[in-house]
Protein backbone atom coordinates (compact mmCIF):
# COMPACT_ATOMS: atom_id res chain seq x y z
CA UNK A 1 0.00 0.00 0.00
CA UNK A 2 1.34 3.85 -0.94
CA UNK A 3 2.25 5.64 1.82
CA UNK A 4 -0.07 8.98 2.76
CA UNK A 5 1.81 12.17 2.84
CA UNK A 6 0.68 12.43 6.75
CA UNK A 7 2.81 9.15 7.14
CA UNK A 8 6.07 11.38 6.05
CA UNK A 9 5.14 14.10 8.37
CA UNK A 10 4.96 11.88 10.98
CA UNK A 11 8.40 10.56 9.83
CA UNK A 12 9.90 13.92 9.91
CA UNK A 13 8.60 14.47 12.91
CA UNK A 14 10.11 11.27 14.50
CA UNK A 15 13.62 12.10 13.20
CA UNK A 16 13.59 15.71 14.89
CA UNK A 17 11.81 14.47 17.75
CA UNK A 18 12.25 10.94 18.50
CA UNK A 19 9.93 9.57 20.96
CA UNK A 20 7.34 12.02 20.50
CA UNK A 21 3.50 11.06 20.54
CA UNK A 22 2.34 12.03 16.92
CA UNK A 23 -0.99 9.54 17.29
CA UNK A 24 -3.09 12.76 17.52
CA UNK A 25 -1.66 14.12 14.65
CA UNK A 26 -1.44 10.91 12.66
CA UNK A 27 -5.49 10.92 13.10
CA UNK A 28 -5.92 14.91 12.92
CA UNK A 29 -3.63 15.52 10.28
CA UNK A 30 -5.13 12.30 8.21
CA UNK A 31 -8.85 13.61 9.10
CA UNK A 32 -7.98 17.56 7.91
CA UNK A 33 -6.09 16.41 4.64
CA UNK A 34 -9.05 13.85 3.61
CA UNK A 35 -11.51 16.94 4.20
CA UNK A 36 -9.38 19.08 2.09
CA UNK A 37 -9.54 16.79 -0.62
CA UNK A 38 -13.02 16.08 -0.32
CA UNK A 39 -13.43 19.52 -0.33
CA UNK A 40 -12.16 20.23 -3.67
CA UNK A 41 -13.44 16.95 -5.37
CA UNK A 42 -16.63 15.87 -4.24
CA UNK A 43 -18.58 19.38 -5.40
CA UNK A 44 -17.95 18.74 -8.90
CA UNK A 45 -21.72 17.64 -9.71
CA UNK A 46 -23.28 21.17 -7.67
CA UNK A 47 -20.87 23.05 -9.48
CA UNK A 48 -21.73 21.92 -12.60
CA UNK A 49 -25.66 22.68 -11.79
CA UNK A 50 -23.92 26.46 -10.41
CA UNK A 51 -24.33 25.98 -7.01
CA UNK A 52 -22.30 25.40 -3.78
CA UNK A 53 -21.62 23.26 -1.13
CA UNK A 54 -23.65 25.57 1.50
CA UNK A 55 -25.97 26.56 -0.98
CA UNK A 56 -27.28 22.85 -0.99
CA UNK A 57 -26.63 22.30 2.39
CA UNK A 58 -29.11 24.40 2.61
CA UNK A 59 -31.40 23.23 -0.01
CA UNK A 60 -31.08 19.63 1.41
CA UNK A 61 -32.48 21.19 4.86
CA UNK A 62 -35.20 21.89 3.84
CA UNK A 63 -36.12 19.47 1.76
CA UNK A 64 -35.47 16.10 4.31
CA UNK A 65 -37.02 18.30 6.59
CA UNK A 66 -39.62 19.21 4.48
CA UNK A 67 -41.06 22.14 6.59
CA UNK A 68 -40.83 25.91 6.40
CA UNK A 69 -37.58 26.67 8.25
CA UNK A 70 -36.03 29.79 9.85
CA UNK A 71 -32.81 31.13 8.52
CA UNK A 72 -31.65 30.81 12.16
CA UNK A 73 -32.92 26.92 12.35
CA UNK A 74 -30.83 26.29 9.05
CA UNK A 75 -27.59 27.87 10.55
CA UNK A 76 -27.70 25.70 13.36
CA UNK A 77 -28.72 22.33 11.24
CA UNK A 78 -26.07 23.49 8.30
CA UNK A 79 -23.54 24.42 10.79
CA UNK A 80 -23.10 28.15 9.86
CA UNK A 81 -23.04 31.66 11.14
CA UNK A 82 -26.20 33.71 10.75
CA UNK A 83 -24.47 36.12 8.22
CA UNK A 84 -23.86 33.44 5.89
CA UNK A 85 -26.84 31.46 6.06
CA UNK A 86 -29.10 34.79 4.61
CA UNK A 87 -26.24 35.77 1.87
CA UNK A 88 -26.96 32.24 0.70
CA UNK A 89 -30.50 32.37 1.47
CA UNK A 90 -30.67 35.69 -0.53
CA UNK A 91 -28.99 34.29 -3.28
CA UNK A 92 -31.02 31.22 -3.38
CA UNK A 93 -34.28 33.26 -3.19
CA UNK A 94 -33.13 35.57 -6.42
CA UNK A 95 -32.56 32.08 -8.23
CA UNK A 96 -36.22 31.08 -7.45
CA UNK A 97 -35.07 28.47 -5.71
CA UNK A 98 -36.29 29.26 -1.95
CA UNK A 99 -39.47 31.68 -1.07
CA UNK A 100 -39.18 33.31 1.74
CA UNK A 101 -42.58 33.99 4.22
CA UNK A 102 -42.79 36.82 6.91
CA UNK A 103 -44.11 35.70 10.45
CA UNK A 104 -47.54 36.63 10.87
CA UNK A 105 -46.63 37.93 14.47
CA UNK A 106 -42.93 38.74 14.37
CA UNK A 107 -42.06 40.78 10.63
CA UNK A 108 -38.30 40.47 11.30
CA UNK A 109 -38.92 36.67 11.10
CA UNK A 110 -39.04 34.63 8.21
CA UNK A 111 -39.83 31.58 6.88
CA UNK A 112 -38.13 29.60 4.42
CA UNK A 113 -39.35 26.97 2.01
CA UNK A 114 -38.74 25.04 -1.10
CA UNK A 115 -39.81 26.53 -4.52
CA UNK A 116 -41.31 24.11 -6.37
CA UNK A 117 -38.01 24.60 -8.58
CA UNK A 118 -35.64 24.13 -5.58
CA UNK A 119 -37.59 21.21 -4.71
CA UNK A 120 -36.72 19.75 -8.30
CA UNK A 121 -33.42 20.75 -8.17
CA UNK A 122 -31.83 19.11 -5.07
CA UNK A 123 -34.32 15.58 -6.03
CA UNK A 124 -32.56 15.82 -9.25
CA UNK A 125 -29.45 16.25 -7.66
CA UNK A 126 -29.10 14.50 -4.61
CA UNK A 127 -29.14 11.40 -6.23
CA UNK A 128 -26.49 12.20 -8.84
CA UNK A 129 -24.02 13.81 -5.97
CA UNK A 130 -24.16 10.27 -3.70
CA UNK A 131 -23.30 8.56 -7.11
CA UNK A 132 -20.63 10.52 -7.42
CA UNK A 133 -19.34 10.70 -3.65
CA UNK A 134 -20.24 6.50 -3.93
CA UNK A 135 -17.24 6.67 -6.75
CA UNK A 136 -14.73 8.73 -4.33
CA UNK A 137 -15.10 6.03 -1.72
CA UNK A 138 -15.12 3.08 -4.26
CA UNK A 139 -11.43 2.04 -3.18
CA UNK A 140 -12.87 1.19 0.17
CA UNK A 141 -15.33 -1.92 0.55
CA UNK A 142 -18.23 -1.54 1.66
CA UNK A 143 -17.43 -3.14 5.19
CA UNK A 144 -14.80 -0.87 6.05
CA UNK A 145 -16.50 2.23 4.81
CA UNK A 146 -19.16 1.12 7.56
CA UNK A 147 -16.35 0.71 10.73
CA UNK A 148 -14.98 4.41 9.05
CA UNK A 149 -18.22 5.89 9.29
CA UNK A 150 -18.80 4.21 12.35
CA UNK A 151 -15.21 5.69 14.17
CA UNK A 152 -16.15 8.58 12.77
CA UNK A 153 -19.16 8.84 14.28
CA UNK A 154 -17.59 8.60 17.80
CA UNK A 155 -15.28 11.03 17.11
CA UNK A 156 -17.71 13.56 16.20
CA UNK A 157 -20.07 12.88 19.49
CA UNK A 158 -16.64 13.35 21.65
CA UNK A 159 -15.95 16.35 19.64
CA UNK A 160 -19.21 17.82 19.76
CA UNK A 161 -19.44 17.07 23.49
CA UNK A 162 -15.98 18.59 24.28
CA UNK A 163 -16.10 21.17 21.76
CA UNK A 164 -19.45 22.54 22.81
CA UNK A 165 -18.81 22.62 26.63
CA UNK A 166 -15.46 24.74 25.75
CA UNK A 167 -17.23 27.06 23.50
CA UNK A 168 -19.52 28.19 25.93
Amino acid sequence: MAEDIVAGVLRQWQQVHPGLDTGPMAVIGRLNRCAALLQQAADAPLRRAGLTRPEFDILGTLRRMDRELTPGRIARETFASGAAVTKRVRQLEARGLIARRPDDRDRRVAHLSLTDEGRETIDRLLPEQLRYEAALLAGIGDERQEELSSALGELLVVLEGRLGSLME
